[in-house]
Protein backbone atom coordinates (compact mmCIF):
# COMPACT_ATOMS: atom_id res chain seq x y z
CA UNK A 1 0.00 0.00 0.00
CA UNK A 2 2.82 2.35 0.07
CA UNK A 3 4.30 1.97 -3.23
CA UNK A 4 2.29 4.47 -4.66
CA UNK A 5 3.72 7.30 -1.73
CA UNK A 6 7.30 5.46 -2.72
CA UNK A 7 6.85 6.25 -6.58
CA UNK A 8 8.92 9.28 -6.51
CA UNK A 9 12.14 8.17 -4.83
CA UNK A 10 13.07 5.45 -7.33
CA UNK A 11 10.45 5.67 -10.55
CA UNK A 12 8.28 2.80 -10.82
CA UNK A 13 10.69 0.08 -9.55
CA UNK A 14 8.85 -1.74 -5.99
CA UNK A 15 10.64 -0.85 -3.06
CA UNK A 16 11.01 -2.85 0.12
CA UNK A 17 12.05 -1.72 3.30
CA UNK A 18 13.03 -3.36 6.39
CA UNK A 19 9.75 -1.56 7.96
CA UNK A 20 7.47 -3.75 6.04
CA UNK A 21 8.52 -7.27 7.28
CA UNK A 22 6.57 -8.57 10.14
CA UNK A 23 7.10 -11.75 11.85
CA UNK A 24 5.21 -13.84 14.73
CA UNK A 25 6.72 -15.84 16.38
CA UNK A 26 4.61 -18.75 18.29
CA UNK A 27 5.55 -19.86 21.79
CA UNK A 28 4.33 -23.51 22.69
CA UNK A 29 1.67 -24.05 25.18
CA UNK A 30 2.09 -27.10 27.45
CA UNK A 31 -0.99 -28.45 28.35
CA UNK A 32 -2.63 -26.69 31.16
CA UNK A 33 -3.40 -28.63 34.40
CA UNK A 34 -6.01 -26.56 37.40
CA UNK A 35 -6.20 -28.21 40.50
CA UNK A 36 -8.99 -27.68 42.81
CA UNK A 37 -8.40 -27.80 46.71
CA UNK A 38 -11.71 -27.59 48.44
CA UNK A 39 -12.32 -27.27 51.82
CA UNK A 40 -15.17 -30.52 52.92
CA UNK A 41 -15.26 -30.06 56.82
CA UNK A 42 -17.63 -29.13 58.90
CA UNK A 43 -16.06 -25.57 59.29
CA UNK A 44 -17.04 -24.70 55.90
CA UNK A 45 -20.66 -25.59 57.01
CA UNK A 46 -23.43 -27.17 54.22
CA UNK A 47 -24.32 -23.27 52.73
CA UNK A 48 -21.01 -22.40 52.46
CA UNK A 49 -19.50 -25.77 50.71
CA UNK A 50 -22.95 -25.52 48.68
CA UNK A 51 -21.31 -22.08 46.98
CA UNK A 52 -17.76 -23.67 46.63
CA UNK A 53 -19.01 -26.35 44.79
CA UNK A 54 -21.20 -23.87 42.41
CA UNK A 55 -18.00 -21.44 42.18
CA UNK A 56 -16.05 -24.81 41.28
CA UNK A 57 -18.46 -26.39 38.82
CA UNK A 58 -18.31 -22.59 36.56
CA UNK A 59 -14.67 -22.88 36.61
CA UNK A 60 -14.78 -26.56 35.62
CA UNK A 61 -17.02 -25.33 32.61
CA UNK A 62 -13.87 -22.75 31.90
CA UNK A 63 -11.45 -25.29 32.32
CA UNK A 64 -13.56 -27.90 29.69
CA UNK A 65 -13.56 -24.48 27.51
CA UNK A 66 -9.62 -24.01 27.40
CA UNK A 67 -9.47 -28.02 26.93
CA UNK A 68 -7.42 -28.12 30.30
CA UNK A 69 -7.10 -31.10 32.60
CA UNK A 70 -8.37 -30.50 36.11
CA UNK A 71 -8.39 -32.48 39.17
CA UNK A 72 -9.86 -31.89 42.71
CA UNK A 73 -8.95 -32.53 46.12
CA UNK A 74 -10.81 -32.34 49.00
CA UNK A 75 -9.94 -32.57 52.95
CA UNK A 76 -12.12 -33.24 55.84
CA UNK A 77 -11.99 -35.68 59.22
CA UNK A 78 -8.71 -36.34 60.04
CA UNK A 79 -7.05 -36.54 55.75
CA UNK A 80 -7.39 -35.49 52.35
CA UNK A 81 -8.16 -37.13 49.00
CA UNK A 82 -7.28 -37.23 45.64
CA UNK A 83 -10.92 -37.48 44.41
CA UNK A 84 -10.39 -36.74 40.79
CA UNK A 85 -6.63 -37.51 39.37
CA UNK A 86 -5.91 -35.17 36.30
CA UNK A 87 -8.75 -35.47 33.39
CA UNK A 88 -10.34 -33.66 30.81
CA UNK A 89 -14.11 -35.04 31.39
CA UNK A 90 -16.58 -32.75 32.59
CA UNK A 91 -18.88 -35.18 33.05
CA UNK A 92 -16.84 -36.80 35.61
CA UNK A 93 -15.57 -33.54 37.16
CA UNK A 94 -19.27 -32.51 37.82
CA UNK A 95 -20.64 -35.97 39.40
CA UNK A 96 -17.42 -36.19 41.45
CA UNK A 97 -18.10 -32.66 42.76
CA UNK A 98 -22.25 -33.34 43.23
CA UNK A 99 -21.14 -36.01 45.78
CA UNK A 100 -18.64 -34.60 47.79
CA UNK A 101 -20.00 -35.02 51.49
CA UNK A 102 -19.16 -32.73 53.31
CA UNK A 103 -17.90 -32.42 57.87
CA UNK A 104 -15.53 -33.21 60.24
CA UNK A 105 -12.36 -31.82 61.35
CA UNK A 106 -10.10 -29.40 59.12
CA UNK A 107 -6.92 -31.04 58.02
CA UNK A 108 -5.69 -28.14 55.85
CA UNK A 109 -2.40 -29.45 55.65
CA UNK A 110 -3.24 -32.58 54.37
CA UNK A 111 -5.03 -30.84 51.85
CA UNK A 112 -2.58 -28.31 51.06
CA UNK A 113 0.22 -30.97 51.26
CA UNK A 114 -1.89 -33.45 48.18
CA UNK A 115 -2.00 -29.98 45.89
CA UNK A 116 1.31 -30.01 46.15
CA UNK A 117 2.25 -33.73 45.02
CA UNK A 118 -0.47 -32.67 42.20
CA UNK A 119 1.28 -29.61 40.68
CA UNK A 120 4.67 -31.16 41.38
CA UNK A 121 3.41 -34.04 39.12
CA UNK A 122 2.11 -32.23 36.65
CA UNK A 123 5.39 -30.07 36.35
CA UNK A 124 6.80 -33.35 35.91
CA UNK A 125 4.99 -34.07 33.58
CA UNK A 126 5.61 -30.86 31.12
CA UNK A 127 1.94 -29.44 32.50
CA UNK A 128 1.48 -26.08 33.39
CA UNK A 129 -0.25 -26.03 37.00
CA UNK A 130 -2.42 -23.49 38.03
CA UNK A 131 -3.98 -24.52 42.12
CA UNK A 132 -6.92 -22.98 43.06
CA UNK A 133 -7.76 -23.19 47.00
CA UNK A 134 -11.54 -22.83 48.43
CA UNK A 135 -10.77 -23.05 52.43
CA UNK A 136 -11.84 -20.86 55.36
CA UNK A 137 -7.99 -21.61 56.56
CA UNK A 138 -9.43 -22.63 59.93
CA UNK A 139 -7.07 -25.54 60.06
CA UNK A 140 -7.44 -27.95 63.31
CA UNK A 141 -6.07 -31.14 62.45
CA UNK A 142 -2.22 -31.54 62.15
CA UNK A 143 -0.75 -33.67 59.66
CA UNK A 144 -0.56 -36.62 62.06
CA UNK A 145 -4.33 -36.54 61.75
CA UNK A 146 -4.24 -35.02 65.31
CA UNK A 147 -6.92 -32.34 66.74
CA UNK A 148 -4.25 -29.50 67.44
CA UNK A 149 -4.97 -26.07 66.24
CA UNK A 150 -1.58 -24.67 66.86
CA UNK A 151 0.12 -27.47 65.22
CA UNK A 152 -2.53 -27.70 62.40
CA UNK A 153 -2.06 -24.03 61.90
CA UNK A 154 2.19 -24.48 61.77
CA UNK A 155 1.85 -27.63 59.74
CA UNK A 156 -0.29 -25.61 56.74
CA UNK A 157 2.21 -22.78 57.22
CA UNK A 158 4.65 -25.01 56.22
CA UNK A 159 3.09 -26.69 53.03
CA UNK A 160 2.26 -22.92 51.87
CA UNK A 161 6.11 -21.93 51.83
CA UNK A 162 6.83 -24.97 49.75
CA UNK A 163 3.61 -24.13 47.77
CA UNK A 164 5.39 -20.39 47.17
CA UNK A 165 8.71 -22.02 46.18
CA UNK A 166 7.72 -23.84 42.91
CA UNK A 167 6.28 -20.28 41.87
CA UNK A 168 2.71 -21.86 40.44
CA UNK A 169 -0.16 -19.19 39.89
CA UNK A 170 -2.23 -19.92 43.18
CA UNK A 171 -5.49 -18.57 43.98
CA UNK A 172 -6.64 -18.34 47.15
CA UNK A 173 -10.70 -18.04 47.87
CA UNK A 174 -11.66 -17.27 51.10
CA UNK A 175 -15.32 -19.55 51.98
CA UNK A 176 -15.89 -17.95 55.52
CA UNK A 177 -18.74 -15.94 55.51
CA UNK A 178 -16.36 -12.34 56.44
CA UNK A 179 -12.56 -11.71 54.90
CA UNK A 180 -10.70 -13.66 57.59
CA UNK A 181 -7.12 -12.56 58.71
CA UNK A 182 -5.99 -16.11 59.29
CA UNK A 183 -6.87 -17.21 55.57
CA UNK A 184 -5.17 -13.47 54.21
CA UNK A 185 -2.13 -14.81 56.09
CA UNK A 186 -1.78 -18.14 54.75
CA UNK A 187 -2.91 -16.77 51.18
CA UNK A 188 0.21 -14.08 51.74
CA UNK A 189 2.49 -17.29 52.84
CA UNK A 190 2.00 -19.09 49.59
CA UNK A 191 1.93 -16.34 47.07
CA UNK A 192 -1.33 -16.59 46.19
CA UNK A 193 -4.38 -14.14 44.98
CA UNK A 194 -6.85 -13.68 48.08
CA UNK A 195 -10.06 -13.32 46.80
CA UNK A 196 -13.31 -13.96 49.48
CA UNK A 197 -15.54 -15.78 47.98
CA UNK A 198 -19.00 -13.78 49.60
CA UNK A 199 -17.82 -10.42 48.11
CA UNK A 200 -17.40 -12.08 44.31
CA UNK A 201 -19.09 -14.90 44.12
CA UNK A 202 -18.68 -17.92 41.56
CA UNK A 203 -18.12 -15.44 38.27
CA UNK A 204 -15.88 -13.25 40.54
CA UNK A 205 -14.00 -16.16 41.13
CA UNK A 206 -13.73 -17.08 37.48
CA UNK A 207 -12.23 -14.25 36.52
CA UNK A 208 -9.85 -14.24 39.14
CA UNK A 209 -8.61 -17.53 38.02
CA UNK A 210 -7.97 -15.71 34.19
CA UNK A 211 -6.15 -13.13 35.68
CA UNK A 212 -4.40 -15.10 37.92
CA UNK A 213 -3.31 -17.91 35.37
CA UNK A 214 -2.82 -14.60 32.51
Amino acid sequence: PWQKLRKGELGDRLQIRSSDFRYRRFKPRNPSLTVFCVDASGSAAVQRLAEAKGAVELLLADCYTRRDEVALIAFRGESASLELPPTRSLVRAKRCLAGLPGGGGTPLAAGLESALQVVESGLRNGRSPALVILTDGRANIDRDGNPNRARARADAEEIARLIKGLQTPVLFVDTSRRPDSRAQSLATTMGARYLPLPLRGAEGISDALKRTTA
